[in-house]
């Protein structure tokens, strides 16, 4: 298999953000990619600037970040074709790398807006560089920017930062250097393209954690209430884990829970309720090997925001 290290630069309403498109918040001004086989050696590389057709103005941040004048902009090619041509690049059989999550999402997100998501099928199986770079080098929570962790690792700066192609040989280069036991432990999944019916939803396994993502409810309470949502099964082991703690809502987004498993000890649950773009919800769960002391943690955040909730009562 090969692997597509790609990165885009991206333009927003010059406006504000009372004036934007609600469907294209960041319109992509430009593709860059590299190619690497299945021993991770580069084969090509890949750059194209798109015309903008949304945003012809550029955002002042984006200014000052991107290397690219409205001229140059100008000249670009229709986003339809540079996509097209991307994907001719890539190839059928290959795994995508990114910096951070947010660049296959935006991919994504451009494409539904052309008309031109049939493309690609989700949820995208793919490598998050940057988190594989916190996962070897520092801590699983960590997250570095691209020239933080060139300069960690010595790589030569030739390039300039914030712009595609030059990001995406950094990032391919970090890549490079990852243990690739890490690599094939850590693969993430981008769920702009959710699961739609419960044939469809996932169950991963990782080291030390397991990831569920289902299928669209209409409310957060019809999702709370669903069996496979509230269920907590070991991460290591796989068997249903006892509660502790039910799950408690943290505010309108999150909930937690503690559970036990006899064999592996305490387990933390989360679960973050997202948005597809049609309004409905779906739940990212996640279940990990805890501690005591982080079980005990948990339990004081759910008696914290029973007091603030006891509180605000009072006040009214």
């Amino acid at each position: 298999m090969d692997y597509v290290i790609f990165d885009l630069e991206w333009n927003q309403c010059p406006y504000g953000k009372g004036k934007e498109n609600p469907k294209l918040p960041f319109e992509i001004i430009e593709i860059g990619a590299v190619k690497m086989d299945g021993e991770r050696n580069v084969v090509g590389t890949f750059h194209r600037i798109v015309k903008p057709v949304v945003y012809q103005h550029l955002h002042h941040r984006t200014r000052e970040v991107v290397g690219l004048t409205e001229e140059e902009l100008q000249k670009g090619i229709p986003f339809a074709q540079a996509v097209q041509e991307f994907f001719a690049f890539s190839g059928g059989a290959c795994m995508f790398g990114t910096w951070g999550p947010g660049d296959l999402t935006e991919l994504q997100r451009n494409m539904k807006f052309y008309n031109l998501l049939s493309l690609i099928r989700g949820p995208i199986h793919f490598y998050d560089v940057q988190k594989l770079f916190a996962i070897q080098y520092e801590t699983m929570k960590s997250r570095r920017a691209l020239e933080y962790a060139a300069d960690f690792l010595h790589l030569p700066k030739d390039e300039h930062f914030h712009q595609a192609l030059s990001d995406a040989k950094y990032t391919a280069d970090i890549f490079a250097r990852i243990d690739m036991d890490v690599v094939l432990a850590y693969d993430s999944i981008d769920v702009y393209q959710n699961p739609k019916s419960k044939k469809e939803e996932i169950h991963a396994v990782y080291n030390g954690y397991t990831k569920f993502i289902s299928r669209e409810f209409d409310t957060k309470e019809e999702a709370m209430h669903d069996r496979e949502v509230c269920s907590t099964h070991c991460c290591i082991c796989g068997k249903t884990a006892r509660k502790r703690l039910r799950w408690f809502s943290a505010g309108g987004k999150n909930y937690y829970c503690v559970a036990y498993c006899p064999e592996h000890g305490y387990l933390k649950g989360k679960t973050r309720m997202k948005h597809s773009d049609e309004g409905k919800l779906f739940v990212v769960k996640t279940i990990r090997v805890s501690s005591e002391q982080e079980a005990g943690e948990i339990r004081q955040k759910k008696e914290n925001l029973r007091k603030k909730r006891n509180q605000k009562r009072k006040e009214m």
